[in-house]
């Protein structure tokens, strides 16, 4: 089992890992909008934060050898459903075919505050 850590993505705000890679997995921990160096969320509206969020997952897939391509399920957590459509458009700037399997679901509410989370599976070689 490897702990995955790096300084491209935030520091986990609890206690937990940005991910794991076990037998050839990585698990990501949910990823929120939050800017890596200040800690801060990042914009007020879901396209923002969703383009931070892969911002943020891109840097731990990198930190584990890997790419968006490697990806094989994802788990969406929206604030409010009514931002789907807008959220698509963004994710799938990162996601191409054959699309990983996903997840999608409305929460009241997420770390502080933000309108996103996005956690990842994907294999590593």
């Amino acid at each position: 089992m490897k702990t995955i850590q790096t300084t491209n993505a935030p520091a986990a705000i609890g206690p937990y890992a940005q991910g794991k890679v076990v037998n050839g997995l990585l698990f990501a921990s949910g990823q929120v909008p939050l800017d890596p160096i200040s800690g801060e969320v990042v914009g007020q509206e879901i396209r923002e934060q969703t383009k931070q969020v892969l911002q943020n997952i891109q840097g731990i897939l990198q930190e584990a050898g890997v790419s968006f391509e490697a990806v094989v399920k994802t788990t969406c957590f929206l604030k409010d459903m009514n931002d789907f459509v807008a959220f698509n458009e963004v994710y799938a700037t990162a996601f191409k075919k054959p699309y990983p399997a996903r997840s999608a679901v409305e929460v009241a509410r997420l770390p502080k505050d933000v309108l996103v989370e996005i956690e990842v599976i994907a294999v590593v070689q």
